[in-house]
């Protein structure tokens, strides 16, 4: 059994894979920001265990079933969504937010640059071009716009409010929509034959289901909420 999947590059299943340690990383930091107590390695060894698992499944081919929902995403990115929607509600990550920086709320979206593997993956021939395109743009999108979200806010603009809530409404709606296109795209490919999101289920790539929509959303909540709480300030 390969680990990687022989439909792309070796080098390029690598770099992903190395890539995708940045956002982990990130969200890790950001707990220690919040100053929770151990919270950067109780974030980092949350996500290392939970990636190992899916890591694990989808070597074994688990997810490989194509079916309406994705089996990828019932068994992974909706108990991740009802677990950090849990952690969302808790004291702890009320207290940590009002602490966080609203810079720092932007920031991490930056990682979102990995977006671009979706396009890397069309032209390989192993996503639907309109999924792709939307996503892969979209991604990238939001986090080049993050630079000038946080300038904004570094200079105190009086319009930095209004922009950082258009940009996090356009971040959150990109992810959403995204996650639809992705069960939409699913059912085409059921009912046509046709290409779907399939390749998604594959290691390494599987971790973008399976971390991407919950976490991005849970960060665009947290910016919200921050945005709340310096506009009644």
């Amino acid at each position: 059994m390969m680990m990687f999947s022989d439909q792309v590059p070796l080098v390029f299943s690598i770099v992903f894979l190395l890539a995708f340690s940045i956002p982990v990383v990130l969200v890790a930091q950001l707990a220690k920001k919040g100053k929770i107590n151990n919270g950067f390695w109780l974030v980092l060894l949350f996500y290392l265990f939970y990636l190992l698992i899916v890591a694990m499944a989808s070597l074994n081919g688990f997810f490989d079933t194509v079916m309406l929902p994705p089996k990828i995403v019932v068994t992974t990115t909706l108990p991740l969504a009802i677990f950090v929607t849990v952690i969302y509600n808790t004291k702890i990550c009320k207290k940590a937010n009002a602490i966080i920086a609203l810079e720092d709320l932007v920031k991490i979206h930056l990682f979102r640059l990995i977006g671009s593997t979706f396009i890397i993956l069309y032209l390989y021939d192993l996503l639907p071009q309109g999924f792709a395109l939307f996503a892969g743009v979209g991604d990238v999108f939001i986090a080049i716009t993050s630079v000038f979200v946080i300038k904004a806010i570094r200079a105190r603009k009086q319009f930095a409010f209004q922009l950082t809530y258009l940009w996090n409404t356009l971040g959150l709606l990109d992810i959403l929509i995204t996650s639809a296109m992705a069960i939409i795209f699913t059912k085409i490919s059921i009912d046509k034959g046709i290409q779907g999101v399939e390749f998604l289920a594959e290691f390494p790539f599987c971790f973008i289901p399976a971390f991407a929509p919950p976490t991005i959303i849970f960060l665009h909540l947290l910016v919200y909420r921050k945005l709340s709480s310096v506009k009644k300030a």
